[in-house]
Parts: C-alpha cells; sequence; structure tokens
C-alpha cells in the first residue's frame, strides 16, 4: 500500500497555543456574556462561531485517513504500533551491538 504523506497542518495564529486555535470555548462564552448584557455584538460573535465551525469542518475532512471507517482505522493503527514496536526491537539490538560504542581516549 503506498505511503501517504500527512496533510499539512494548519499554522497558528502568533501568540495563540494550537489547542486554542481549535477551541470553540472562548467564542460560546463570548456570546454567553454577549446575551447577559443584551449586547449587539452578538450577531458578531455568532458569526465568528459559524465560520469556526465551517473552518474546523475544511480541517477535519482534510485529515489522513477520515474516509476510511472506524474497523479500518483502528486496523491501520494497530498495524501502525507494531511497526513500531519492530522497529524499537531492531533499535535496541542494534544499539547493544558494539559498533555504536565510541571508542575511549
Amino acid at each position: 500500500q503506498p505511503q501517504q504523506s500527512p496533510a499539512p497542518r494548519p499554522q497558528s495564529p502568533a501568540g495563540l497555543k494550537e489547542e486554542e486555535n481549535y477551541s470553540f470555548l472562548p467564542l460560546v462564552h463570548n456570546i454567553i456574556k454577549c446575551m447577559d448584557k443584551d449586547s449587539p455584538d452578538i450577531h458578531q460573535d455568532l458569526n465568528a462561531l459559524k465560520t469556526k465551525f465551517q473552518e474546523m469542518r475544511k480541517v477535519i475532512s482534510a485529515m489522513p485517513g477520515i474516509h476510511l471507517s472506524p474497523e479500518q482505522q483502528q486496523q491501520q493503527l494497530h498495524s501502525l504500533r507494531e511497526q513500531v514496536r519492530t522497529k524499537n526491537e531492531l533499535l535496541q539490538k542494534y544499539k547493544s551491538l558494539c559498533m555504536f560504542e565510541i571508542p575511549k581516549e
């Protein structure tokens, strides 16, 4: 099966942590505050939330493996974990060989 390169990750705006870039909580919090104050800014905040939902739908649809069923994803995850385990075993085996030791002067 051909290897797919991972989809590029969206860049975070300057000053924001990546988790904050994907969080809806600040927008929902602003909407609740606007409702408490009867602020006219609520429509702007609702539009920002709608835009955020649209952006996240695009990000999710571009994720590698999203077209696979949950069973296929589990199978792929199992296969990748098995590859990591095998490579770690090989790495430990090669590390134990003498050829990688640094000669002492």
